[in-house]
């Protein structure tokens, strides 16, 4: 193929992807509210008795569940639009590095949803419980709807990014890039780095850098541990 033809290709599966999009968007938008309740219910359990999420902008019971809604269609549209990457991208590949890349990916897009759901069920609720306990006697907490969500979110994708350090640790070795042995002479420096990257994808509290940064250097370990085991 030439380079037009495979420009042609790209937009086809740009477009593809585009449609798998507004169509769960379009679905998913039927039933925003409810997924904002969704995303809501860990701070609404912590929240002390007559508190509740409020809105402070005209257009933001509108607008919130409708960005919500459109985030959740890209997340479930993820399988599909690494599908149509990689159907575009393996053609040029050999077989040896397709049988390489194509677990790697896989693991990636399992890891990532588990780090999503890691960030929802443990970090979100700890994280929230602590906060909604520190505040004053006198301070009623009223968290507005939209900052919520981008705090849930910023912790959501930082799950789900601290969750790819396996297969990091494991590409590095399969490739031959590091040694396994090197990487575990690295180890102390990978724990500093573990806590500044959770510092830096979190929002700005240690609660949530610390519950993010002990999984990464606990994947980091057990990565560590499989790599040696296969090289």
């Amino acid at each position: 193929m030439n380079t037009f033809a495979h420009l042609i290709e790209l937009r086809s599966r740009i477009i593809h992807c585009g449609i798998v999009i507004i169509l769960l968007f379009s679905a998913l938008f039927t039933i925003d509210e409810k997924l904002y309740t969704f995303i809501a219910a860990p701070l609404l359990k912590k929240l002390p008795v007559g508190s509740h999420l409020i809105a402070i902008d005209v257009t933001t019971p509108f607008m919130v569940p409708m960005k919500l809604a459109l985030v959740m269609a890209i997340l479930l549209a993820a399988p599909f639009i690494f599908y149509q990457l990689w159907s575009f991208i393996a053609p040029g590949l050999y077989q040896y590095e397709k049988k390489r890349i194509y677990p790697l990916i896989s693991a990636s897009l399992l890891l990532f949803y588990s780090g999503i759901l890691f960030a929802y069920f443990v970090i979100c609720p700890l994280a929230l419980g602590f906060f909604a306990k520190s505040a004053p006697v006198n301070v009623t907490v009223m968290t507005d709807m939209k900052a919520y969500l981008d705090f849930v979110l910023t912790v959501l994708f930082a799950g789900g990014i601290a969750f790819q350090v396996p297969v990091l640790t494991v590409a590095l070795v399969r490739f031959n890039i590091v040694s396994a042995s090197y990487l575990a002479h690295l180890r102390p420096y990978v724990i500093v780095a573990a806590f500044t990257v959770g510092m830096l994808l979190t929002p700005p509290d240690v609660i949530s850098q610390i519950l993010l940064a002990l999984p990464m250097w606990g994947l980091f370990e057990i990565s560590l541990f499989i790599a040696k085991q296969r090289s």
